[in-house]
């Protein structure tokens, strides 16, 4: 009998075990409120597929750290249920899976390089391969065939995603190094917060160590040096940099916004008969998401989706303009998983205070914008547009002793 005893204990300790979650619900989840829109509001109308045709102009927009979450969250408080953003207005939607070489999970290093280089590397490494060696970019690419190119992002200017399309380093966070870089790059147009790594480390609001001036040397190649929105306005160089915090742009009353700097950029860099290569980054998406604080989530794509807007115009005023939407990664895991009796309040729902490896959502607009649609690598992306730019040679390695 005793035997039997113990046997029942046991059984009954293994059931309860195997059904006792390891970790409670509030160390998992944390829960926000979101206030959906009243009124219903369309952007824009939805977009047509558009005739194929040469592609002149490529803009490339990533919103860092978007899922579909966070844009859906963005759309219910921004515009209502019923409502579409700027980003919902595109053609062609495609899903993109984003592993890193090393993790499947990635950075915006990594998932940087995948779209600017076409090739996997480790996290935290920005335009070189896993040996070390560097990968020529999208953006290097199109100034040898003679098209303009603009970084614009509302992150300082040396931070993962614009790092990665410009410049070459085993380490994201050698921001001096970056900056030095981004000096030598011959990026036309150069739009954000950052200015931490290009003033002497005796300024005031400097991050440098040494004391290397880079604005100066900016200017001495000819750019146009700005810190302000109306002296971004006001330019009209061929080259600008515009470094208007300096770290990351506040997120609340941001000025300049991203849809104006955007507008700036494109201003500026379609007067070549070449056409040019555009990426803009809504960066602080990702930031929101880490923070998982919902307001800022939706501030921030309210930012980049008026940017998307003002590409759109552009797009639809000058065929022969590619318009790609998407993220590098999720962050947050951040989900809608409740709402009152009314349907006027959700409840937003976070997983992790990090990355997550849940495929991202990609959105086209232009000539060939049909062929992103389905599910792709985040690599396929960057070997899809140098094939439509006819960019031979896609991804190119250079080996260590080039």
């Amino acid at each position: 009998m005793k035997n039997y005893y113990i046997f029942a204990v046991l059984c009954i300790s293994f059931v309860i075990s195997c059904n006792k979650p390891s970790y409670s619900e509030k160390e998992v989840l944390t829960t926000e409120q979101l206030l959906v829109a009243s009124e219903t509001t369309v952007k824009g109308p939805r977009l047509s597929l558009v005739a194929d045709q040469p592609i002149k102009n490529v803009i490339f927009m990533i919103g860092d750290g978007t899922g579909i979450a966070q844009l859906y969250s963005g759309q219910l408080q921004e515009v209502g249920v019923d409502g579409y953003l700027h980003a919902q207005r595109l053609p062609v939607t495609g899903i993109v899976k984003t592993h890193a070489e090393d993790d499947l999970i990635t950075d915006s290093a990594s998932g940087a390089t995948a779209y600017s280089c076409g090739i996997k590397t480790n996290n935290g490494v920005i335009a070189q391969d896993t040996e070390g060696n560097e990968c020529v970019t999208l953006m290097e690419l199109a100034q040898k065939a003679g098209m303009k190119t603009g970084l614009v992002a509302t992150s300082g200017v040396t931070h993962a995603t614009p790092a990665s399309f410009a410049t070459h380093i085993d380490s994201r966070n050698k921001y001096s190094e970056i900056a030095e870089q981004m000096v030598e790059s011959e990026v036309d147009v150069i739009l954000g917060g950052g200015l931490e790594y290009f003033i002497p480390s005796d300024s005031a609001g400097s991050n440098r160590e040494d004391q290397l001036n880079l604005l100066l040397s900016l200017r001495e190649q000819g750019y146009a040096v700005v810190l302000d929105k109306q002296a971004m306005i006001e330019e009209d160089s061929e080259q600008i940099i515009g470094l208007f915090s300096p770290s990351g742009m506040p997120s609340m009353n941001r000025v300049p916004s991203l849809a104006e700097m955007t507008n700036k950029a494109v201003e500026s860099l379609s007067s070549n008969e070449n056409g040019f290569f555009l990426m803009v980054e809504g960066a602080q998406i990702d930031w929101g998401g880490h923070a998982n604080e919902t307001p800022y989530v939706v501030r921030e794509v309210k930012d980049f989706d008026d940017a998307i807007g003002v590409v759109l115009t552009f797009a639809q005023e000058n065929p022969g303009t590619l318009v790609i939407i998407t993220a590098d990664h999720e962050t947050g895991g951040m989900t809608i998983n409740g709402v009152n009796r009314e349907n006027t309040i959700v409840d937003i729902a976070w997983t992790s205070t990090g990355h997550t490896g849940t495929p991202i959502p990609l959105m086209a607009y232009g000539p060939h914008a049909v062929e992103f649609s389905g599910w792709w690598d985040n690599t396929d992306i960057g070997k899809k547009v140098a094939d439509l730019l006819g960019f031979e040679n896609f991804p190119l390695i250079l080996s260590a002793d080039y």
